[in-house]
């Protein structure tokens, strides 16, 4: 298997000064009337011109000679370089991938609305020349494949009281985690090295998300309710132990019932309680 090779061209600079010189000598060679010598300075010449190129910081030139591949140039600068090798530009820097917004099932099968934001740069250019037909579509197609089958590997969201169930909602760090592994894996065959990958947009679609959301303002609401019932009972048994303590009232099974059952309405009632006032005894 090929991998990687790093190649050293010659300096521009000194190809350029000796091209300089050919160019002074093709001159001479006029001025003196030696044609046939002039004439093959001129194709040297011309031979010469057509190999220097330069690279700037975080690129390279993959190098390859009738099919034949020769190195890779990495280091930025002025070169020169067999004018028949193919120069096949590589950009290093690191890029980025907003992906579509795509729509998608979740592991129960809700209909969501997802979308990743991947970094990446190139690694190994003999992979990202050789080994896929175009490595930037084959990013592309294969964060959407990725991000598809991570969708499907978790829920959206849990509705119930058991929260160890890993979602993409609640476990954003560990479903990010996973999706740049699959994604590193996925493009590792093309010498691509992922930088960073994570879930960029994500919502249940259109048609259903009215409904959701109803279903998580009810659950919402169940539990604040559960949480009212709860603080209520005990401000209600602190209320009544009070009172036996300090003797203030002296309170019969049924009045206590009928306490307990005014406090529970005041409490946990969605409106303010309206106080009625009694002229007459506790039972009038």
């Amino acid at each position: 298997m090929h991998k990687e090779k790093i190649n050293r061209p010659i300096s521009g600079y000194t190809m350029l000064l000796a091209l300089f010189v050919l160019i002074g000598l093709t001159i001479f060679s006029f001025a003196i009337m030696r044609v046939p010598i002039a004439a093959l300075l001129i194709l040297t010449n011309i031979f010469i011109a057509t190999g220097f190129f330069f690279i700037n910081p975080n690129g390279s030139r993959v190098l390859v000679l009738f099919g034949e591949y020769k190195g890779t140039v990495k280091h930025n600068g002025f070169f020169w370089t067999n004018p028949f090798y193919v120069r096949k530009r590589i950009s290093l820097r690191a890029r980025n991938f907003d992906s579509d917004r795509v729509k998608v099932n979740d592991k129960i099968g809700n209909p969501i609305l997802i979308s990743v934001i991947l970094v990446w740069k190139v690694e190994e250019t003999y992979k990202a020349a050789f080994e896929v037909d175009n490595y930037e579509n084959f990013v592309k197609v294969q964060s959407d494949a990725a991000v598809r089958k991570m969708a499907g590997s978790y829920p959206y969201d849990s509705f119930s009281d058991d929260h160890s169930e890993l979602t993409l909602r609640s476990g954003m760090n560990e479903v990010n985690d996973a999706l740049e592994r699959e994604l590193a894996e996925r493009l590792e065959i093309a010498g691509i090295n992922v930088v960073e990958a994570r879930i960029g947009y994500l919502a249940y679609a259109p048609e259903i998300a009215n409904a959701m959301l109803r279903r998580q303002q009810a659950t919402a609401i169940v539990a604040a309710r559960f949480k009212i019932v709860e603080g209520a009972v005990g401000m209600v048994e602190n209320a009544l132990l009070e009172l036996s303590k300090k003797k203030i009232i002296e309170l019969d099974e049924e009045k206590k019932a009928a306490m307990v059952s005014n406090l529970m309405v005041v409490l946990c009632g969605d409106r303010d309680a309206t106080p009625v006032i009694n002229t007459g005894t506790l039972h009038q």
